[in-house]
Formats: C-alpha cells, structure tokens, sequence
C-alpha cells in the first residue's frame, strides 16, 4: 500500500443516554472530519410529531403502518447555520420537534416496532457510501453493527438533568428541574428496557463520560479515536 494511498471513509456511531450531548459531538466530528451529521433521534422526534398532529393511536398498529406509509424525512444542509436541519414531508420541523411535547412522546413512540424497522431502513440506507456519524440509541448494536467506530456516552445523571434543564429552560421559563428530571429518568427506563432496540454499549464500543469534560475535550478524544480508525484503513 502506497503511504499516500486515499483514506478510505468509514462510519462512526454514537449511542448513549439522553441529555449526554451525543448531538453535539457527533456534529462537530463532522465537522472536523468533513463528514455527513445524521441525526437519528431528529428521525423519531419527527415521526412523533406527525402522530401528534395527525392524532395516530400508536397503540394500533395497522394505524402507525398506515401513518408511516405517508411519512418522508429528508435532512437538508443550512448553509446560514452551517448544520443539517431535518424536514417531514417537506416541512423545516429542525425547532418544532425539540419541544417538550415531543420530548415527553418519543420514546414510546420510538419504542414500537414497525417504527424503528422504518427508521432504520432508512439510517442504514443513508450509511451506504459511509463518510457519516450517526448519533442514536442502537446506532452500534443494531443500525451499523460493523461500524468502525462506535463511541457510548455517558454523564453522571445530575449532570445530565442540569443540562437539559438549561436548554430547555430558554424556550419554556415554566418548566421545573423536578419536572425534566423526571423526564428523563422515564426516557431511560423506556430507551433501556423496550422490547425493540433497547439501549445498550456494544461490547467494542469506547466509553466517553463526560461528567466533567469540555466540549473541546470531549471532541479532542473522539478525533482521535477516529483518526487511529481511519489510519488503519487505507485502500
């Protein structure tokens, strides 16, 4: 192999708990890298919103299969934001699906079945030519089980409540740290013990606590975890 042999593209994935700042890592790895941001969890906030709006009684299942059949999810790159937003059947929803109303529906919505079969499909249909990372639940256990990186985040919980309540807090000065601590303790019990994907690390995954990390830190060890991958795999 010729030292200036191209690098060949790989696929990174993130996992890990709510409010871990999985979103931003794997933004700025992108970034550093050049490569595509898929932002899975956008994917089941959107497809939340669309039963919301539409009034889907996602405890039938012949009601999600029809609803699904009329959902198209598209990310589109802003280039005033310099980030990729997310569309529902042609919408910008980058903002409205962010919103506590979601927040408190989506894991049960992202819990059942035919909803994840459809997302997924569609995750690793978008991983085909690699060059991505992808953040998620089951990015690396079931999404791109081969994937040549996977990284599981994790953060002590009050650390983790203290940083959803600060963004949200912005948006709705109402809310209570009560009530997002109990928010996401119901997101963990739910993403962990679904019958569907539930949460796990993946045995070859790297753990990256952020408890006490800066942003700068945190993505100073994700590049280079990357970087020994991709420098191991040159065509």
């Amino acid at each position: 192999m010729s030292a200036h042999a191209p690098l060949r593209k790989i696929i990174i994935t993130i996992d890990g708990w709510s409010s871990c700042g999985k979103s931003t890592l794997a933004k700025q790895l992108a970034g550093a890298l050049g490569y595509i941001y898929i932002d899975s969890g956008a994917m089941y906030r959107a497809i939340t919103l669309y039963f919301l709006r539409n009034h889907v009684d996602w405890t039938k299942l012949r009601a999600v299969e029809e609803a699904l059949r009329n959902i198209a999810i598209e990310f589109i790159f802003n280039p005033n934001s310099g980030q990729s937003e997310t569309f529902l059947n042609g919408e910008n929803v980058e903002y409205v699906i962010r919103d506590m109303v979601v927040a408190e529906k989506v894991s049960e919505v992202a819990a059942i079945k035919a909803v994840r079969d459809f997302a997924v499909s569609q995750q690793q249909a978008m991983g085909k030519g690699k060059g991505i990372v992808m953040d998620g639940r089951d990015i690396g256990t079931v999404v791109f089980p081969r994937a040549e990186l996977k990284i599981f985040m994790t953060a002590d919980n009050a650390v983790r409540v203290e940083r959803r309540f600060k963004e949200l807090y912005a948006k709705n000065p109402n809310l209570t740290i009560e009530e997002i601590k109990a928010n996401l303790e119901m997101r963990d019990y739910i993403d962990s013990h679904r019958e569907a994907s539930p949460l796990r690390q993946a045995e070859d995954a790297f753990v990256l606590d952020n408890s006490n990390l800066t942003m700068k830190e945190q993505l100073d060890i994700a590049l280079r975890w990357a970087r020994e991958r991709i420098k191991g795999i040159v065509t």
